[in-house]
């Protein structure tokens, strides 16, 4: 079994923070696949110049994508692509005109390999590429999967890849990989699985073509492909409808109007959390159909339009195990790219008299249940794991299991127990 990646510590000035607010709440924890290493400068990604610069640096570096499997030397580590390997797919240099020019020669019949810009990592400053007050080793995303008029070259970097070595690695979720690299991994995965997702107009139909490095995706109002037009289909023969007939127009689109000319990357806010018991001594765990035997973890749940993160923990944890829940209190965040959740972790506690678990309004959970201190104490040392994995040696059949210390539920339930709950008795419990 992989090794389990260390979890990301905060980055400066974080680590050095002696702020009243740290003084008060205690340093921030940071969760995995968050924190990353790279600066995004995410106001050079309308700047061709910047943009075209970074993308033949000679410290840039490209992490490739197969069906949203990334590129691995293996399981615990990416690995990345040069400028010159990429060259053959993306060309030599698909910033070389200004956005506005590429939209205007839009073609639809082309594929256009997906390429994003992650940001640059200022660690490597040293030999990284200087633009004007930024400086570091640029990082792209680019995927890879065999299609449309670039199969033959996605084909053909996928086996000289293979041939030194590297895989792509397949499975759900990756998090055996450092936290660095998770956190890069997060939101390479996002990004192209949200571009990947939105290939046509939502309100037209029409395709549509990724800019601002892979970020955001507009609707052009031209296009070089052969379409067929209404006109054509219903003044032509039967027989000659069926041929395109050239044209470059579309028809007018809603999102060219105004400032809603352009789509942004989808996040779902999800509502995570530890609910401890009216006296503190428990804390309510859920287990889905889905999960390995004796598995639980801590309730969850999506955010719905016009409500609030205190709401929605309530409402979830009503709707799926019956509790009532009062005080809400935010612990920390995790991006979970499976697409692009937003992870929002809580801690909350029942109301007197509203501890009685029922299951009757939303069949979601195959069992949720009150466990204590030192049950969660044990699962958290000995039977942690993540879904299709062993846990430890130590672990004893038949007792509890818990999520992954990469997992924000593990990082809530230990928060939980670490200065939250009271151990009867003994005052406050540690784990």
């Amino acid at each position: 079994m992989p090794p389990v990646p260390e979890l990301p510590e905060a980055p400066y000035p974080l680590e050095q923070d002696t702020s009243m607010l740290s003084r008060k709440f205690g340093r921030e924890i940071i969760n995995y696949f968050s924190s990353s290493p790279l600066n995004r400068v995410s106001f050079l990604r309308t700047d061709h110049a910047f943009l075209s610069a970074a993308l033949r640096h000679p410290t840039s570096s490209f992490l490739l994508f197969n069906n949203l499997a990334p590129l691995a030397k293996d399981p615990a580590q990416l690995a990345y692509a040069s400028y010159t390997d990429v060259r053959p797919l993306i060309g030599e240099d698909p910033y070389s005109k200004p956005e506005a020019e590429l939209i205007k020669e839009f073609n639809s019949t082309v594929t256009i390999p997906q390429l994003i810009f992650l940001g640059i990592d200022e660690k490597q400053s040293e030999k990284g590429l200087q633009w004007n007050d930024y400086r570091g080793a640029p990082f792209f995303a680019l995927d890879v999967t065999p299609k449309g008029t670039i199969e033959k070259a996605c084909t053909a970097l996928i086996e000289d890849m293979k041939s030194n070595g590297l895989t792509f690695i397949e499975g759900r979720m990756h998090t055996s990989l450092s936290a660095g690299e998770a956190a890069i991994y997060a939101q390479a995965r996002s990004l192209l699985d949200w571009n990947a997702r939105n290939p046509f107009c939502a309100q037209c139909g029409h395709p549509t073509l990724s800019i601002n490095a892979g970020t955001k995706r507009t609707c052009p109002p031209t296009d070089l492909a052969s379409v067929a037009t209404p006109l054509a289909a219903s003044s032509a023969p039967a027989a000659a409808a069926a041929d395109p007939v050239p044209s470059q127009q579309r028809p007018p689109c809603a999102t060219r109007k105004g400032v809603s000319n352009i789509s942004f990357p989808r996040t779902d806010p999800t509502i995570i959390v530890a609910v401890l018991s009216a006296d503190g001594s428990r804390v309510l765990l859920g287990r889905a159909r889905r999960y390995p035997p004796y598995w639980y973890s801590t309730l969850a749940g999506f955010v719905e339009p016009a409500e609030s993160i205190e709401d929605a923990t309530r409402r979830e944890v009503w709707e799926e195990a019956g509790v009532r829940v009062g005080r809400v209190v935010i612990h920390s965040t995790q991006p979970w790219p499976y697409p692009a959740n937003l992870m929002i972790g809580a801690l909350a506690q029942a109301l007197p008299g509203g501890e009685e678990i029922s299951l009757q309004h939303d069949p979601e959970l195959e069992d949720a249940k009150w466990v204590g201190v030192d049950e969660i104490s044990h699962a958290l040392e000995f039977g942690t794991s993540g879904l299709g994995e062993e846990p430890s040696k130590e672990y004893k059949p038949g007792s509890l299991r818990l999520p992954p210390p990469t997992a924000i539920a593990n990082q809530l339930l230990r928060a939980a127990l670490d200065g939250y709950m009271l151990k009867a008795g003994t005052g406050e419990h540690k784990i």
